[in-house]
């Protein structure tokens, strides 16, 4: 069991106001101070310090953080699990971006559904930002990305390797075929909204050659795949996906490929969870059954 001042500490870290953290936690602002000195003087460090009238974390205080944060979330999933087994009732809390929710998960869950009749499934669908904030709060067990995350701060193990490919109409009417993601500038982009894993791939691959979004003639943020390949089947612009979300539209002849010599042609999907979690032999073998 977490010492109690280990929540403070969090409420501490999350408004960077001790005021804040007192109100959230219905005590005084005092009691928050002496919480926080108590852990520091146990751990003989200093957790946070000012600048000006900033509170900030010091680096002993981002490990501190970094650490109990994956405490706090085992001994959650610890009490839940125990829960579970007086009942025989199992749940699973799980993320996903939207490409594999909507493209990948659904037939491997209802395997693993069918293998499990005992479990409880909680999905969210969200982008990669979201995902793992919701992951850092105990939100979720563990989430399936396919965007680039910092993975110095999670564990995880590759899950897939998807291809990523440009489409266009069939019949889009380009002025110039192009060959290089130079040459699609001058079209109407429709891309994923800023925050989800699709989008942030595309945009380090225009990275990699002093390329932005911002320098499409058109740019149309959408965050619905369904939406993207509707509007570019109309000819109404180019978007790059996952080649698994696209390929009914590929196979039916409403969408076409278009082939960029320098976008990426492929990018690893992850099984991830908190970093250092004394459950991690639980979530590998999970990621091997899902």
């Amino acid at each position: 069991m977490l010492d109690f001042r280990i929540d403070t500490f969090l409420a501490v870290c999350k408004h960077l106001n001790f005021t804040k953290a007192a109100e959230e936690l219905c005590i005084t602002q005092p009691a928050v101070s002496q919480h926080i000195k108590h852990l520091e003087i146990h751990y003989q460090t200093k957790f946070f310090h000012y600048e000006g009238k900033k509170l900030l974390l010091t680096s002993e205080g981002k490990l501190f953080l970094e650490t109990v944060s994956t405490m706090k979330h085992d001994e959650t999933f610890l009490r839940e699990k125990l829960a579970q087994e007086k009942t025989g009732q199992y749940h699973l809390k799980l993320g996903a971006t939207l490409t594999i929710g909507e493209f990948i998960l659904p037939n491997k869950l209802g395997n693993f559904l069918t293998q499990h009749p005992d479990m409880q499934i909680t999905m969210i669908v969200n982008n990669t930002e979201q995902l793992l904030h919701q992951l850092d709060t105990g939100v979720l067990d563990f989430v399936f990305i396919e965007g680039y995350f910092p993975k110095n701060d999670y564990s995880f193990v590759p899950y897939s390797r998807e291809s990523f490919v440009c489409v266009a109409g069939k019949n889009y009417p380009f002025e110039k075929q192009p060959h290089l993601l130079e040459d699609l500038l001058y079209e109407p982009l429709i891309i994923r909204e800023t925050g989800s894993g699709t989008r942030d791939i595309f945009e380090k691959n225009l990275e990699r050659q002093n390329l932005l979004i911002n320098d499409f003639a058109k740019v149309i943020e959408i965050g619905n795949i369904a939406t993207i390949k509707q509007l570019v089947a109309n000819n109404l612009g180019l978007t790059a996906l996952y080649e698994i979300a696209v390929q009914e539209e590929l196979n039916k002849g409403l969408l076409q490929k278009i082939p960029i010599t320098d976008l990426q042609q492929s990018h690893d999907f992850y099984f991830v969870w908190r970093k250092n979690s004394v459950f991690s032999d639980f979530f590998q073998e999970l990621a091997s059954s899902l």
